[in-house]
C-alpha cells in the first residue's frame, strides 16, 4: 500500500512539475518573422527557441532548432538585415540546460515498473489472506437475526391454527414471565417441532412467536449448516448456539430441520456421514443448555417420519405441534387476515370463498386473494368483487383459461357428455358431495371439469361414499358409451382415479368382503406430502390375483350403477348437456333447477338447500324413501346397490 501510494506522489510531481508547453513553429516560420520585424526577442536552450512577439499582448512560441544548424545568431542577423531591421532591436540570449526534465523522466522510467511490480505483489498476498479468511468464515454460522420490534409479527397475524397458538403461547409466556415458572419448579419445553403440511404457516408461526416475546429471532434452514468441507456443519452449529447465548433470551428456529435430521445409519457415509456429525453437534448443543439460557428452539419440518429419535425424545424437541389444513372456520379466519389493506365490492362473501375452497392452505388462500387481486386489476377496477374471487378460483384449482385451444363442434359435444355424466351421477348418488360447477371451458390439461365441494369438514369416510364416489368418477365414461356408442380418452384420468381407490378400498381399508377387514402391502409414504414412497409386497401371488380380481369387481359395479343412473335420467343428461354447448358452465340454481322435481338429499345438500330457499327458489321437503335409481333391485329403500 505504502509502495502505491509513493508511485502516486510520483506521477502527481510529474504532472504538476511539469510547466505546459507553448505552442510550437517551424524554423523557416520563425526567421520569416524576423525578417519581418515582428519578433522582438529570443531566448535559447540547448536546440529550442523561446520567441517573444510584437503582438498586443506578447505572444510566445518555441522553435526547435535542427541539428545541422550551429549558427542560430548568424541566422536572426542575416534574416533582420535581409527585411531592413536592425539586428540590436531583437534581444538574443542563451540559458544553460537545468536537466529537471530528462532527471524526471529518468525517475519515472525507473520507479514506474518497480512501483507496479510491487502493487502486484501487495495484490496478491492480501488475496491470498481473504481467501484465508473466507476459508476459516465456512465455520460460521449463516443464521439470519432478525429483531422483533423491527419486523412485528404477531399471533393477531396467524389465524386458522388455534390449537397451536395455544401451546405455543406457553413459550412467550416463559420468555416474558420466566419467574413464574421457575418459582413452580416448571421446566419450560427446550424445542419445539411444529410438524405439517406444506403453507399451513409453520415459518409464520415461529417468527409470531419471537414477535410476542419481543425477543431476538435467529431463522436457518437445515440445508445451510452442511458444506463440501468436513466438520464445517458441526462448527456451524457451535456458533449459532454461541450467538444464541449470547442473545438470550431468543428463539432460534430451523426450518426444514429434516435436511440435517435424519435418523443416523440411512447414509452412504456410514458414521462418519458429515450430515450426521452436524445432527450430533445439535444432539449435544440442545441437550447441554443451562437452566437459565432462556434459549427456545424452534424447528420445522413436514417429514416428521424420517428425523432421528434422538432428536424427538422429551429434553430436546419434546413438544410436537401438529399443522393441519384448516377447516372451514380457519380458512374465514384466514380470509379475514388477508383482505386488510385490499378495496371488496358489497358482492364478496368470505364465508362463501371459504366453503368453496376446502383442503386450501394458508399460503393458497394467500395466493388466492393476490390471484384475485391481479385479476381486479386487470380489468381496471377499483374494487375486488366476487367475480374475482370465483375466476381466482378456477385459475388455481384448475388452471388458467386456455382461450387459444380450438375445440371443434363434435368434441364439444363429447365434452359436454362427458362433463354431464360426472355432474348428474354425482348428483343423485346420495353419498356424493354437492356438485358447485359443471364446465366445458378448458383450464390447464383438463377440457372441462366438474367440481364437486363438500357443505362441511369430514375426517371418516364410509365404503357406500367411496362406491358412490367411483361411480361418479366413472359417469363421464359411461355417459359417452351410453350416448355415443364409444369412449374417448379423455376419461383415462377418471379411470386412473377411480381403480386407485378401489385398490385402496381393497388391500388398505379393508372394505372387501371376499379378502376381509386386512392390510395387505405396506407402504412408505410421506406423511405430510402425500406421496408414497415405496410398498413392500407381504402376500402371494394367489392373493395379488384376487385383490385384482376384486379392484374389478369394484370398478365393474361402479359403471353399472353410472349407467343405472344415467339411463333413468338421460333426459336430464341431454338438457345438462345442451345447456353446456350454449352457456358453457352451469353452476348454483341454475343446475340445481334440473332437478327441481326431485327431493334433496337429507344430509349432504342441507347447506345447499338453505342457501337456494333463502335466493327465493322452491325445492321439496325432503322424504325417507330411495333416491332415485341408487337403490339396487331388491335392497331396501334408502341403501347404496
Amino acid at each position: 500500500m505504502l509502495l502505491l501510494l509513493l508511485g502516486t506522489v510520483v506521477l502527481l510531481g510529474s504532472v504538476l512539475l511539469t510547466p505546459t508547453p507553448a505552442p510550437t513553429k517551424e524554423y523557416s516560420a520563425f526567421l520569416a518573422e524576423v525578417k519581418a520585424g515582428s519578433v522582438t526577442s529570443v531566448v535559447q536552450q540547448v536546440q529550442t527557441l523561446t520567441v517573444t512577439t510584437t503582438s498586443t499582448p506578447p505572444d510566445t512560441y518555441t522553435v526547435e532548432v535542427p541539428t545541422q544548424l550551429t549558427d542560430v545568431y548568424g541566422d536572426l542577423v542575416a534574416a533582420a538585415e535581409s527585411g531592413g531591421r536592425d539586428p540590436a532591436s531583437i534581444t538574443f540570449g542563451a540559458k544553460p540546460s537545468d536537466g529537471s526534465g530528462e532527471l524526471m523522466s529518468l525517475l519515472i522510467s525507473a520507479l514506474l515498473p518497480v512501483l507496479l511490480i510491487g502493487g502486484l505483489f501487495v495484490f496478491m498476498m492480501r488475496s491470498a489472506q481473504g481467501q484465508n479468511n473466507q476459508a476459516m468464515s465456512f465455520g460460521k454460522s449463516k443464521a439470519k437475526m432478525f429483531i422483533a420490534n423491527k419486523t412485528p409479527v404477531t399471533f393477531a397475524d396467524v389465524a386458522g391454527v388455534e390449537e397451536a397458538k395455544v401451546e405455543l403461547a406457553e413459550v412467550v409466556e416463559f420468555l416474558k414471565f420466566p419467574e413464574r415458572f421457575e418459582a413452580l419448579g416448571a421446566k419450560i419445553p427446550k424445542g419445539v417441532l411444529l410438524i405439517g403440511s406444506p403453507g399451513t404457516g409453520k415459518t409464520l408461526l415461529a417468527r409470531a412467536v419471537a414477535g410476542e416475546a419481543g425477543v431476538p429471532f435467529f431463522s436457518i434452514s437445515g440445508s445451510e449448516f452442511v458444506e463440501m468441507f468436513v466438520g464445517v456443519g458441526a462448527s456451524r452449529v457451535r456458533d449459532l448456539f454461541e450467538q444464541a447465548k449470547r442473545n438470550s433470551p431468543c428463539i432460534v428456529f430451523i426450518d426444514e430441520i429434516d435436511a440435517v435430521g435424519r435418523q443416523r445409519g440411512a447414509g452412504l457415509g456410514g458414521s462418519h456421514d458429515e450430515r450426521e456429525q452436524t445432527l450430533n453437534q445439535i444432539l449435544v448443543e440442545m441437550d447441554g443448555f443451562e437452566t437459565g439460557t432462556n434459549v427456545i428452539i424452534i424447528a420445522a419440518t413436514n417429514r416428521p417420519d424420517v428425523l432421528d429419535p434422538a432428536l424427538m425424545r422429551p429434553g430436546r424437541f419434546d413438544r410436537q405441534v401438529i399443522l393441519d389444513r384448516p377447516d372451514l372456520k380457519g380458512r374465514l379466519a384466514i380470509l379475514k387476515v388477508h383482505v386488510k389493506g385490499k378495496p371488496l365490492d358489497k358482492t364478496v362473501n368470505l364465508e362463501e370463498i371459504a366453503r368453496r375452497s376446502p383442503g386450501f392452505s394458508g399460503a393458497d388462500l394467500a395466493n388466492l386473494m393476490n390471484e384475485a387481486a391481479i385479476l381486479a386489476a386487470r380489468r381496471s377496477k377499483r374494487t375486488v368483487g366476487m367475480d374475482e374471487f370465483a375466476e381466482a378460483l378456477d385459475r388455481v384449482m384448475a388452471g388458467p383459461q386456455r382461450k387459444s385451444r380450438l375445440i371443434t363442434e363434435a368434441e364439444k359435444q363429447i365434452i359436454a357428455y362427458h362433463e354431464g355424466g360426472h355432474a348428474v351421477v354425482g348428483r343423485i348418488l346420495e353419498k356424493c358431495d354437492p356438485v358447485s360447477k359443471v364446465t366445458i371451458i378448458s383450464r390447464g390439461m383438463a377440457l372441462g371439469y366438474t367440481m364437486n365441494l363438500p357443505t362441511e369438514d369430514r375426517y371418516l369416510q364410509s365404503k357406500s361414499e367411496f362406491e358412490d364416489k367411483i361411480a361418479a368418477m366413472l359417469g363421464g365414461n359411461v355417459a359417452e358409451q351410453l350416448v355415443f356408442g364409444d369412449t374417448t380418452t379423455g376419461a383415462s384420468n377418471d379411470i386412473e382415479k377411480a381403480t386407485d381407490l378401489a385398490r385402496k378400498m381393497v388391500t388398505r381399508f379393508g372394505m372387501s368382503e371376499k379378502l376381509g377387514r386386512v392390510t395387505l402391502g405396506r407402504q412408505d409414504e410421506m406423511i405430510f406430502l402425500g406421496r408414497e414412497m415405496s410398498e413392500q409386497k407381504n402376500y402371494s401371488d394367489a392373493i395379488a390375483k384376487q385383490i385384482d380380481e376384486e379392484v374389478r369387481a369394484i370398478i365393474d359395479r361402479g359403471a353399472a350403477r353410472a349407467l343405472e343412473v344415467l339411463t333413468a335420467h338421460r333426459a336430464r343428461l341431454d338438457a345438462l348437456a345442451a345447456k353446456l354447448i350454449a352457456e358453457e358452465t352451469v353452476e348454483g340454481a341454475a343446475f340445481e333447477g334440473l332437478f327441481s322435481d326431485l327431493p334433496p338429499k337429507p344430509a349432504a345438500y342441507a347447506t345447499l338447500i338453505a342457501r337456494l330457499r333463502a335466493a327465493g327458489i322452491t325445492v321439496p321437503e325432503p322424504t325417507t324413501e330411495a333416491q332415485g335409481p341408487a337403490a339396487a333391485p331388491g335392497a331396501p329403500a334408502g341403501q347404496p346397490a
